[in-house]
């Protein structure tokens, strides 16, 4: 039991920074003359709202909460892989020519820039790893769930 709650408060722990990064993207932050992330809450606020929900129901409603967090976190992993790193592996997407990203992120604080190549900034490949991380452990967390339900 002591273990299936460490991997439920590791679960939640990602859940939560998750959602923290996540609102930066609400809120925008710039450093300087650079931005992290800009303020996007009409372009995503409907996607960080029904994340808040699904976070919520995890945390009070598990058995249904877990689903809708690995359901959401897969769906919203797979549009993030479409959207950038998409672009750097072939240079090209279904979301507007990889000019367009380069030009769109120009202002955005970047691991390193390569001329002609779109690589995504900062704030997106932090985004893109903790909701792997999230996802992961939503995943681990239900195999787990279910192994010790079988016993």
């Amino acid at each position: 039991m002591e273990k299936a709650n460490r991997i439920k408060k590791t679960c939640i722990t990602f859940q939560i920074l998750l959602l923290l990064w996540f609102s930066l993207d609400m809120t925008g932050v710039s450093l300087g003359d650079k931005c992290l992330v800009t303020q996007s809450y009409r372009e995503d606020g409907a996607f960080f709202l029904i994340y808040l929900v699904t976070v919520i129901l995890f945390i009070v409603k598990v058995q249904i909460g877990k689903w809708l967090v690995a359901v959401w976190t897969s769906l919203w992993f797979i549009t993030q892989f479409l959207s950038h790193e998409w672009y750097t592996i072939f240079n090209c997407g279904i979301m507007g020519s990889a000019e367009g990203k380069i030009n769109y992120f120009s202002g955005t604080l970047q691991w390193i820039r390569i001329e002609g190549k779109y690589i995504p900034d900062i704030y997106h490949t932090v985004l893109h790893i903790l909701i792997l991380l999230a996802l992961i452990s939503t995943i681990i967390y239900i195999v787990k769930s279910k192994v010790k339900s079988e016993v």
